[in-house]
């Protein structure tokens, strides 16, 4: 039987029985995400999301960054896809609770791998944005608070003006020009304009039905 290895890509994982039960608990680890709050929002008073809506918004924006950087985007996007992994076992912390506790995330990530075959590739992903040395890590830091950002924006919209607050220290930690070039562009930005404001304002009336008159 030929070979599916594609050139230049990584070998493929070797399977065995135990790495597929370890691989099927690694596909609900992370599914886990989904029913994982993000627990900041508590305290700002309004708005939520999962850890999973989160990460999804973030790769997303990693991607983007990496384009707008003229980066080969595959790196940044994988160093968002996995960076709050650990969530599944230790929570969201929060800026509140680093206060007076830490987060034991690498040794999450070591366990939830463990057996996997994927440690190699994960935990080298969460020792580079970590250490925030390589232009990648740090438009994933960036994409990170962006998401951040933009949920703030929203709430910010519907009135809760503490919001803005947060948003001010969430702009201090961006440390790539391209992060902030995408910040002052989403602050300058209504949230519902790419729904709302650019269809004809007749839309809403009418629903594309002709004008009687």
């Amino acid at each position: 039987m030929p070979s599916s290895h594609e050139p230049g890509g990584p070998e493929p994982l070797p399977l065995t029985p135990d790495r597929l039960e370890r691989l099927a608990d690694f596909c609900n680890e992370a599914g886990m995400l989904r029913h994982t709050p993000r627990s900041g929002y508590a305290f700002l008073g309004s708005g939520k999301e999962s850890v999973a809506e989160h990460s999804y918004r973030t790769t997303v924006l990693g991607y983007l960054l990496a384009r707008m950087a003229g980066l080969e985007p595959s790196r940044v996007v994988m160093l968002c896809l996995f960076h709050d992994l650990h969530e599944a076992r230790t929570g969201d912390f929060n800026y509140v609770n680093h206060r007076y506790d830490t987060c034991r995330a690498r040794a999450a990530l070591e366990d939830a791998t463990e057996g996997t075959g994927l440690g190699p590739d994960i935990l080298d992903a969460w020792d580079e944005l970590e250490a925030a040395e390589t232009r990648a890590a740090r438009l994933a830091h960036d994409a990170d608070q962006l998401d951040l950002i933009c949920n703030l924006q929203a709430e910010l919209s519907r009135g809760n003006e503490f919001a803005r607050e947060w948003l001010d220290s969430a702009l201090k930690r961006l440390r790539t020009p391209e992060g902030r070039e995408l910040a002052e562009a989403v602050l300058r930005t209504d949230p519902n304009h790419w729904w709302y404001g650019r269809v004809d304002k007749t839309w809403w009336v009418r629903h594309g039905l002709p004008d009687e008159g």
